[in-house]
């Protein structure tokens, strides 16, 4: 059986009267939405929204929980204690999670935003206390992780059903964490090049570091950012490559597959 693999995207990121993102055009080529919890970007009106729009194109819901920094998009390392982390992770999942409820759906994953997400892939302790909440929310939830960080392995040390996620615009470092968006060589802005790496992190499991290095890595679920102007055009370029290639696309909990196009 050929190896499927689950596409989705930071959604929901707009609030009040800044919109930020292409969400109703990139929900037409992905199976799951991580959608803004109203720490990091979103509020509640545009979770409504995305949630109704996540369920009017058959995308799963996800919540994407992250720092209380609006200012700084949650891309700024805060210090948390444990306790702190679990309620706030507690608190945002809960805010998507009764939208969600209204419209009559289960939510289907968590999915930790930027520097949080980046700190659990390192830090056992936060990563811990993430997965905690998770489980204790709902043991069916899936937690999204960096591919092989604390945060997978504490996911599944809890019991939850973990997606290992890989970055289709983003650098790796020989430790397979993500490269800081500090650096110059953090992202890659050729379309080709990054459909070409997302076809061999799935087909063999290897991406190639900054360093020149072939590094192991498992892609359940493939993030496409929807936060910057070419992100409709990289999604569509990206599904397109995968199913050329054969590759299922299927979101990560069922087993439901969208429309090829």
């Amino acid at each position: 059986m050929k190896k499927s693999v689950d596409l989705n995207s930071d959604l929901g990121e707009s609030y009040g009267a800044y919109q930020i993102g292409q969400d109703d055009l990139v929900m037409e080529f992905i199976t799951s939405a991580n959608i803004a919890c109203g720490f990091h970007s979103g509020d509640p009106n545009v979770i409504k929204q995305t949630v109704a729009k996540a369920v009017e194109k058959n995308v799963s819901l996800g919540a994407h929980p992250g720092f209380q920094d609006l200012i700084g998009f949650g891309r700024r390392p805060m210090q948390i204690d444990a306790d702190e982390l679990y309620n706030m992770i507690v608190y945002q999942v809960g805010a998507v999670q009764s939208f969600a409820k209204i419209k009559k759906q289960e939510l289907n994953h968590v999915k930790p935003h930027g520097a949080l997400y980046n700190m659990a892939a390192k830090n056992n302790e936060m990563a811990s206390a993430i997965a905690e909440a998770v489980y204790d929310i709902d043991p069916n939830l899936v937690l999204y992780g960096l591919s092989g960080s604390e945060l997978v392995r504490a996911g599944k040390e809890a019991g939850l059903h973990v997606a290992e996620e890989v970055f289709a615009d983003r650098t790796y470092q020989p430790d397979g964490t993500l490269t800081s968006r500090t650096e110059k060589n953090a992202l890659i802005h050729d379309p080709e090049e990054s459909v070409d790496r997302v076809i061999r992190m799935v087909r063999d499991g290897k991406v190639e570091a900054v360093d020149g290095s072939d590094i192991r890595i498992t892609a359940d679920t493939i993030c496409i950012h929807g936060d910057n102007a070419s992100s409709l055009a990289f999604a569509k370029k990206l599904r397109t490559g995968l199913v050329n290639s054969g590759i299922p696309i299927q979101r990560v909990g069922s087993s439901y597959v969208k429309n090829s196009y």
